[in-house]
């Protein structure tokens, strides 16, 4: 495979039937793509899911995309993994200038290469287990209306989102079992609110591993609000994110309960 449409690290031991991934943990832009890019770096991480690389060492296989959403969205077919249009990005002007076949064509080769990649870690994995467990890991705004506006509707806005897409029925007993887990957590001194398919189902990157998988994969696409985090300066909160992190490990044992 050509490294030099490498926008990911893989760290696989293949000792547990666990992967966690962060797809949209990275802010790189490539030479060709930074070149013609519109959007100032703050704009970029505002749309981007800092720091859920940091989520992913709960386990021991681990993807962690490094490269921007902005360079290519993985979590979109790939037709559509290219931001062009304004109405493909939050109405963001993301080009200065309309993108040229090079652009394009090299963002779809990542694309592909990161997808293959998964397919050959995956097979891999399946090939000692019978069945594996996938975490999706994203993040999302809640305070869109500016920095201090104040906090979105809570109602619509839970801190933990399970996104279950077109994932095979068979897992959703699994999936209740997690939820569970996770509301049984304590977050200083209050239980999270996690709920599931609320704003957020789960995108591509899920869908495609149940269409090629069946069965063999449970994947979540699990939505952290950004509350270990000020969402407009990009600054962390270490004490709220360990923890997050430490609830996300309680239910390991769940899944590997399920799984061995």
């Amino acid at each position: 495979m050509n490294n030099n449409y490498k926008i990911a690290d893989f760290e696989f031991d293949y000792m547990m039937p666990v992967v966690c991934t962060a797809i949209h943990n990275g802010h790189k832009l490539s030479k060709i793509i930074a070149a013609n890019m519109a959007l100032s770096e703050g704009a970029r991480l505002y749309e981007e899911d800092p720091f859920t690389g940091y989520f992913t060492e709960i386990a021991s296989n681990r993807i962690v995309v490094y490269y921007s959403r902005f360079q290519v969205d993985l979590n979109r077919p790939i037709d559509g993994s290219f931001y062009i249009t304004q109405q493909q990005a939050w109405g963001l002007q993301v080009r200065v200038n309309t993108p040229d076949s090079e652009e394009i064509e090299f963002s779809k080769k990542c694309y592909n290469w990161y997808y293959q990649s998964v397919q050959e870690h995956v097979d891999k994995l399946l090939e000692k287990f019978e069945r594996i467990f996938i975490y999706d890991l994203h993040s999302y705004n809640h305070q869109r209306g500016g920095e201090g506006a104040g906090y979105d509707d809570p109602e619509k806005n839970p801190e933990i989102i399970i996104g279950t897409n077109n994932m095979p029925s068979v897992w959703f007993p699994l999936v209740d079992n997690i939820v569970e887990q996770l509301r049984s957590e304590g977050y200083f001194g209050r239980n999270l609110d996690v709920r599931i398919n609320v704003k957020f189902d789960g995108g591509h990157f899920s869908r495609w591993l149940h269409n090629i998988y069946g069965e063999r994969v449970c994947c979540i696409a699990l939505e952290f609000k950004k509350i270990f985090m000020n969402e407009w300066t990009g600054e962390i909160d270490w004490l709220k994110a360990k923890r997050l992190r430490e609830i996300l490990a309680g239910s390991l044992p769940v899944i590997q309960k399920e799984l061995l």
